[in-house]
């Protein structure tokens, strides 16, 4: 049975703890029905690789393999595959449900995966899968706000320095919207303007105050990156009437969705992963959304976010862009090049 290279874990523990993230070898797997094969070249990490990993009680007999951002090229291909071939470079986020792609080789069905874009690197392309998904259907499938033509309303995006946020930004603004980022670092108040937003307010101040002095009374969406139940009143009193809230953010709080009843307001969640973990009838629009974003990178359009390139892939290196994370000042993305 062919080896591969892979970071995993049989323990949740801490990321100090030198055996939360193990160098391992593990089986090379077969590609089947709609699965490829992927060569990894770039990965990076995302606020969900540490949220799986944080410490719980519990030991897996197999390695558990993290990972949901990959650029690579497909090795293989399975029997139902259409969409690609051996040697094709691409991009993707994976599903939750499987094995993350923290090894030289990964499964992915090709429904979710898109063309990597051509002016841009391995590293610069891995920053983007799961961060762009998220960031296109929060604003467009979840808010339901139009893809051109937006010059009369406006979006808030709590927590805007982050990788969905970069992203949302940019896109927000192709829209035609006029963005408000929320920051509290002047590093992170210079990152959302560089990306193109129109204003920056403080997130542990009162929002509606912040607002007035830009003569906004009220925003028409607003999307939340960070700490649903921390923000949830400054949210409830910042939204207009009829207005949308999403959030990518769980919380174990119980939410008082009463302040949001004389406004009508409707607020959904997102969460990228939801069309591959239920085999949605709509699950190709995730090969679609990304292959939409290769073009708009390669127009020059949108950037990438990488912000720090670690090499090579190792558990050293994933430990310390997890340790990177859980600091909670990470500005645009951590990427990791090579095994």
């Amino acid at each position: 049975m062919t080896k591969m290279k892979a970071v995993g874990l049989h323990r949740y523990l801490p990321i100090t703890d030198p055996e939360s993230l193990l160098d391992l070898e593990i089986p090379k797997p077969t590609p089947q029905d709609h699965d490829l094969l992927v060569r990894v070249q770039s990965i990076s990490v995302n606020p969900v690789d540490t949220k799986v990993r944080s410490p719980k009680d519990r030991v897996e007999e197999q390695p558990k393999i993290l990972g949901w951002d990959v650029a690579g090229i497909v090795e293989e291909t399975g029997p139902k595959t259409t969409l690609f071939k051996k040697g094709d470079h691409v991009f993707y986020a994976g599903s939750i449900t499987r094995q993350g792609a923290n090894s030289e080789y990964h499964l992915v069905d090709e429904r979710i995966v898109g063309r990597k874009p051509k002016t841009l690197s391995f590293p610069e392309a891995a920053a983007l899968p799961l961060t762009s998904l998220t960031a296109w259907e929060a604003l467009f499938d979840r808010l339901g706000i139009p893809e051109t033509g937006n010059e009369k309303t406006n979006l808030l995006i709590i927590g805007a320095a982050g990788g969905v946020g970069s992203i949302a930004i940019q896109l927000a603004k192709r829209a035609g919207l006029t963005v408000i980022g929320t920051a509290s670092r002047p590093e992170s108040t210079d990152w959302i303007k560089e990306r193109g937003a129109d204003h920056v307010i403080n997130h542990y101040e009162e929002f509606v105050p912040q607002l007035k002095q830009i003569a906004l009374e009220h925003v028409d969406y607003i999307l939340c990156l960070n700490r649903t139940d921390m923000h949830w009143d400054n949210m409830a009193k910042a939204i207009k009437p009829q207005g949308k809230i999403c959030s990518i953010y769980e919380t174990d709080e119980k939410l008082n969705l009463y302040p949001l009843f004389n406004k009508s307001v409707t607020f959904v969640w997102e969460l990228m992963f939801t069309r591959a973990m239920f085999q949605t009838p709509d699950m190709m629009k995730q090969h679609e959304i990304l292959n939409k974003i290769s073009d708009l990178i390669d127009s020059g359009i949108l950037k990438t976010t990488v912000n720090e390139v670690l090499s090579p892939i190792n558990a050293e290196n994933v430990r310390k862009g997890h340790a990177m994370l859980e600091e909670g000042k990470t500005i645009g993305k951590i990427v990791l090049e090579g095994f």
